[in-house]
Parts: C-alpha cells; sequence; structure tokens
C-alpha cells in the first residue's frame, strides 16, 4: 500500500535530482520526501473521513455525557473521548472551561485533556503504518493509562481546590444545579445531531481544513528532525550513548522533551528515526510523550485556568509517569520491535 510512496521518492530524489543514495543527504532526502508525501495523504483521507463520521459530536454533548457518569467510568470515558477528539494545547482552554462550566469533576476533565494530545486518529493510523499494530495498541493502551491514573489522582487529591477563582467557581456552581435543569441541553443536541450529507460534508471540508493547517508544519518540523538524525548522525551513535538502556536514559529522555513542542502528528517520524537509529523503545516513548504532553507551551496556556501548585502536580506527575512507562517498555522492548 505504501510502496507507492517510497517508489515515489527514490524517483524524486535519486532520479530527478541526481542525488547518491551512498551519500549523507541521499537517505535523508529520501526518508523526508517519502514521509512527508505519505503522511499528507494519509492527513487529508483520515481527517476527512473522521471528521464525516464524527460530525455530529460536538464538546457539549460529551460533557452532558460525561457529568452524570460514575468516576470510574467517567475517566475511561473522559479518556475514551481525548484519543477520539483532536484537541491539542491550543484548544484546551476552551474545553476545559467548557467541561467545568458543565460540573464534570476535575479528574474527568483532566482523563480527557491528558489523553488528548497524546492519542488521536492520525496518530494511530500513522503508528500502524510505521511500527506495526503491537507498538499503536500497547501506545493508546498507555496513552488513556495516563490520562485515568491522572484524573483518579487529581480526584483524590481534590486538585479542583487550585483552579483559578473563576473557573473554580464555575465548578461550583455547576455541580450544585439540580439534576434536570444540567440535562436540558440533551433535546438540543440530539436535534443538532440530525445532519444531512450535505452538512456532514461542509463539516469534515472545515474540520480538514482547520486541522490541516494547523499540523502541515509540525509534520514538516517532525519529519526533517527524523531525516536529519536518519541521514546525518553517525551509525550507531545513538545506539553507543542511550541505546543500551541505561536507567538513566530514559529521566534524561524525558527532560530533553520538555524544551520543545509537538504534537503526536509531528512527533511520531521522529519516533520512528529514533528506533531504527538504536534508541530503545521505551527511551523514544518517555521522550516523544514529553515532547507532546509536558511542553512549556501547554502549561503556559493552563495557567490561565490553574494554580502554580496545580500545575506543578501535574507535571512532576507526568514526568514519572513518562519515565516509569520508559523504563517499561524497555523491558518489554525485544517484544515491540
Amino acid at each position: 500500500m505504501f510502496q507507492i510512496f517510497t517508489d515515489f521518492a527514490s524517483w524524486l530524489v535519486y532520479g530527478v535530482f541526481g542525488i547518491s543514495p551512498e551519500s549523507a543527504w541521499g537517505p535523508a532526502l529520501h526518508f523526508f520526501v517519502e514521509d512527508v508525501s505519505k503522511i499528507y495523504v494519509l492527513l487529508v483521507v483520515m481527517i476527512y473521513l473522521i471528521a464525516w463520521l464524527r460530525a455530529s459530536l460536538n464538546v457539549e454533548r460529551v460533557r452532558d455525557y460525561l457529568a452524570g457518569k460514575h468516576r470510574g467510568l467517567g475517566y475511561f470515558m473522559g479518556a475514551g473521548f481525548g484519543a477520539i477528539t483532536p484537541f491539542c494545547s491550543c484548544s484546551s482552554i476552551p474545553v476545559f472551561l467548557g467541561f467545568t462550566s458543565a460540573g464534570i469533576p476535575i479528574g474527568i476533565t483532566m482523563s480527557f485533556l491528558l489523553t488528548s494530545p497524546l492519542i488521536n486518529e492520525v496518530a494511530i493510523l500513522l503508528l500502524l503504518s510505521l511500527l506495526g499494530i503491537e507498538f499503536t495498541l500497547l501506545y493508546v493502551v498507555v496513552g488513556m493509562s495516563i490520562g485515568m491514573l491522572g484524573g483518579w489522582f487529581l480526584d483524590t487529591i481534590r486538585a479542583e481546590r487550585w483552579l483559578q477563582s473563576f473557573a473554580a467557581k464555575a465548578l461550583q456552581q455547576a455541580q450544585a444545579k439540580p439534576a434536570a435543569e444540567q440535562g436540558k441541553t440533551e433535546l438540543q443536541n440530539e436535534q443538532a445531531a440530525r445532519l444531512s450529507l450535505a452538512e456532514r460534508h461542509d463539516f469534515a471540508k472545515s474540520e480538514l481544513t482547520d486541522i490541516f493547517s494547523r499540523v502541515w508544519k509540525w509534520v514538516i518540523i517532525g519529519v526533517g528532525a527524523g531525516a536529519a538524525l536518519h541521514g546525518f548522525v553517525p551509525e550507531g551513535w545513538i545506539e553507543a550513548n542511550l541505546g543500551a538502556g541505561q536507567w538513566w536514559s530514559v529521566p534524561a529522555a524525558v527532560l530533553l522533551g520538555i524544551p520543545l513542542y509537538s504534537n503526536a502528528t509531528g512527533v511520531i517520524p521522529v519516533m520512528e528515526s529514533l528506533i531504527v537509529n538504536g534508541l530503545p523503545v521505551g527511551t523514544t516513548l518517555a521522550f516523544c510523550m514529553s515532547t507532546v504532553a509536558a511542553s512549556f507551551p501547554e502549561f503556559i496556556l493552563l495557567k490561565q485556568v490553574m494554580q502554580l501548585r496545580l500545575l506543578g502536580i501535574i507535571f512532576v506527575m507526568l514526568l514519572l509517569a513518562f519515565t516509569f512507562v520508559g523504563w517499561i517498555f524497555n523491558a518489554l522492548g525485544p517484544l515491540l520491535v
């Protein structure tokens, strides 16, 4: 299925450009052209199809559905919704406020927000094509588990105490409303769900334009970084320095990912290139998760709705989670790739 992209890259780089496959530039540019063309085609097709199917799903329906759920089920559902919806740090503030204003416990809300940047339909599709079904399934399980455990922990310590005052007030007011009043929009949501094929197409086209405009540059950056690693890092260097699975390599990779920023779509080519160059799968995963979910831009935005104490707790919690995940995956690595 994907051979056409390999052939296209070979024709363009080695044929049209005349670059030797024996040079450092040859494999790097081949990797870049092949992955960018493949990812862009997959993005266009999958974003449109998923958006068309998801045309009737909106934040109001999600939050209304979650508001009345048992906490345990709520964590699972929150993480599940996070995995299938394309929210990232740029939309975390309105989503967070929408959920708190509906009276959803902060743990369920955070299950959603922690999972959403880590897992999406595009990331899953790309992982399947790059690293196989076993790694993809474990990635999904790990991402959802981080969201669910994080939500449970934040509920346990009553993290709502450390929301900014306006967000805490909105949550308290919503939770004090009668259940009948909280569910009054259910009929409106059902009516909104009845969309025609033309309306679904318009929604999917709008989603495609919006999401693609936000992620295309991260594909370039991510694939570019992966291409640089693929073509210019001396063979065996990464494996020699970080590839032995040393215990300290995982926390070092987590800390290295913090100043960087990407989304799951942009970081996956980097993940592939690191693994190909000999970095253990757990160390690679810890680095990529840190880049996506513990970056400075994400926390700068969340500062608008959370006090510093809560931000610090979430930050440390994520770093510890990614470190433990890295160690576990390094132990299981030989079974995955």
